[in-house]
């Protein structure tokens, strides 16, 4: 019976986007999720999804005819609590205090690695983290359509861009001197034991510290902290780097999650067990029949951005137009 229930909680496969900067995953989203199944020690199977780098229902989990995305009820870790699978804040839910943390940590800190990723620094760290396999004039269109959307979602216009930024990082700076306070010398935020709010926030300082250049603003405002360097650097050596080598967490890489067949240990020495083939789910489905989408969506892409290229007035058009305009 009790190896039913280990073969049963072993069945969770993770798919995230491609490690990199020495991070098993580098988005900001699906590494949250990888802490938070770390810090609850629920073990789980890792796959990377490169098939649709612009998708939003990156990362999810599932297992056997269970999957929850990342754009639904509110993210995966949401769905896991909802569902009853795991839930590391039952205790928080009436401290006030870890209520404003935690949205603190979501918005300001949240919209200020997406601010740095997409339209504060250079488009290296985005490229390597959400299109390493794509040709580069795909890559860059959709980096451009990327910022512009992120641009709209965080009010960003021509005219008001400066004001932005510095509130952007004001909020950040801020964000981290509360945090710092209130961490002082303890492993975790609150009572001293993992939450949700610790898997963000270790997401955001880790990839801050790995992933951004040196020339980040958001960076040197974080090492600012010796506190929250040294909870990042402590952290991670002990739920990501010495549980790659556990058996909590297998590491794979294949294209869609449904085609086990596809799948290949790249660092364990044994073969994942063979699940029952089972009847994929509507959204399984429908989440397959978006590559023929996304294909033509790619052609389509090349060749706007061929066409563009050979207009020389074409970044003045778009700065005229959308309000927004692009720093190569």
């Amino acid at each position: 019976m009790e190896e039913e229930v280990n073969n049963e909680r072993e069945a969770y496969t993770l798919v995230v986007r491609k490690p990199c900067y020495g991070l098993p995953t580098a988005c900001p989203s699906c590494l949250s999720l990888y802490i938070y199944l770390k810090f609850a020690q629920l073990p789980f199977l890792l796959d990377f999804n490169s098939t649709y780098p612009d998708s939003d229902q990156i990362p999810y989990i599932e297992s056997g005819d269970y999957v929850a995305y990342n754009n639904e009820n509110g993210g995966v870790i949401e769905s896991l609590k909802k569902d009853g699978i795991v839930d590391l804040d039952t205790e928080f839910y009436s401290v006030p205090e870890w209520i404003s943390t935690k949205a603190m940590v979501c918005s300001w800190l949240g919209d200020a690695i997406m601010y740095e990723l997409w339209v504060g620094s250079d488009r290296s760290s985005a490229e390597k983290i959400y299109y390493p396999d794509l040709p580069w004039p795909i890559g860059k269109v959709l980096f451009l359509k990327q910022a512009h959307t992120v641009k709209q979602r965080l009010g960003i216009t021509k005219d008001n861009a400066e004001q932005m930024e510095e509130e952007i990082y004001k909020r950040a700076n801020i964000a981290y001197g509360a945090l710092s306070t209130r961490l002082g010398e303890q492993s975790f935020l609150f009572e001293n034991r993992p939450s949700s709010v610790d898997a963000i926030f270790l997401a955001h300082a880790l990839l801050t510290l790995q992933a951004l250049p040196e020339s980040s603003v958001l960076r040197t405002k974080l090492l600012e902290h010796g506190n929250l360097v040294k909870y990042a650097e402590k952290l991670k050596m002990e739920f990501i780097e010495a549980g790659s080598s556990s058996s909590s967490a297998s590491y794979f890489q294949s294209d869609p999650p449904s085609s086990a067949s596809r799948r290949g240990p790249s660092n364990s020495s044994s073969k994942p067990k063979s699940k029952p083939k089972r009847q994929k789910t509507k959204e399984e489905k429908t989440f397959r029949k978006r590559a023929k989408y996304f294909v033509v969506t790619q052609i389509v892409a090349v060749l706007l951005f061929l066409t563009f290229m050979n207009r020389p007035d074409d970044e003045v058009e778009l700065e005229d137009d959308e309000g927004y305009g692009y720093d190569d």
